[in-house]
């Protein structure tokens, strides 16, 4: 972590210390046994929290949510050094199956539905882990639909036919039926209208209050990101070079300018911060 990179805040006097759910220590990643993708990142999700992992295309944060869930292997990716904890317990050479028993499911990027199944039996497919039985698997169907009313409009509809939207909600109302404890969200303001965007995110605000559901969420969007998270660790080429808490980090100079096309002197235009006309503290 550089000098510029922000310390979590210290709990008040005589207030409860935050339990950590998901601790992250100083992992590397290598793809084909030479493609080194993460170098050191360390990361904390609390329990209860809604945590954000931001940086542009190509950071390493998707590679950071799979190397927690356990997808990696799939594309002969690898963590080589560092350790990864949930609940306490390492859990880097679980599988991804073993991961979904004790609670921890990924979304992934790019809205992925069983195209030729209906929206409900997509929603029924993220329950496949459970063992207790029908009605509790219908209870939760249902509050699925309370969360999303539009999937139980569509419920008969074929997943492949309904919007990028639609698609969005199933594949968290699908995460949800496994009853995770915490669920790793990929880009999932990617290709929707700013609208939907909202929805969305006011829906992982409600779970995560109203369900106790924790959030590691990856999002290049990264204003709206900062709205709805508490804490957030900014990634550029496979390293942390930022972490604070939201509030914090939205009122970052550098932030602002890198990151929500904002300087000094106002708003600026992409080409000005995309040939980045001030240097970055932390580089």
């Amino acid at each position: 972590m550089t000098e510029a990179a922000l310390e979590p805040a210290e709990p008040a006097s005589g207030a409860a210390a935050v339990r950590n759910l998901l601790t992250v220590n100083n992992i590397e990643v290598i793809y084909d046994h030479v493609i080194l993708v993460l170098k050191g990142v360390s990361l904390q999700v609390p329990e209860g929290g809604i945590i954000a992992l931001l940086g542009a295309n190509g950071a390493g944060k998707t590679t950071t949510l799979k190397a927690v869930s356990n997808l990696l292997r799939a594309e002969r990716g690898e963590v080589t050094k560092g350790t990864i904890e949930f609940d306490g317990v390492r859990v880097d050479s679980l599988t991804a199956n073993d991961l979904v028993r004790r609670g921890v499911i990924q979304v992934m990027e790019g809205r992925h539905c069983f195209e030729h199944l209906t929206v409900e039996d997509n929603l029924l497919t993220g329950a496949y882990t459970r063992r207790d039985g029908r009605a509790a698997i219908a209870r939760d169907l249902e509050m699925v639909y309370g969360y999303f009313p539009r999937l139980k409009e569509r419920r008969a509809s074929l997943a492949g036919y309904t919007s990028g939207g639609e698609q969005q909600m199933c594949a968290i109302g699908r995460a949800l039926m496994s009853r995770p404890r915490m669920i790793l969200l990929d880009e999932p303001s990617m290709g929707l209208a700013p609208q939907l965007v909202e929805g969305i995110f006011e829906t992982v605000k409600r779970l995560n209050e109203e369900e106790g559901v924790s959030f590691l969420l990856a999002e290049q969007n990264t204003n709206v990101a900062l709205r709805y998270a508490r804490y957030g660790y900014i990634l550029e080429n496979g390293r942390v070079v930022l972490d604070g808490e939201a509030s914090k980090l939205r009122e970052n100079e550098d932030v602002k300018e890198f990151y929500l096309g904002l300087s000094a002197s106002g708003r600026k235009s992409f080409r000005d911060v995309k040939h980045y006309k001030r240097r970055k503290r932390w580089l």
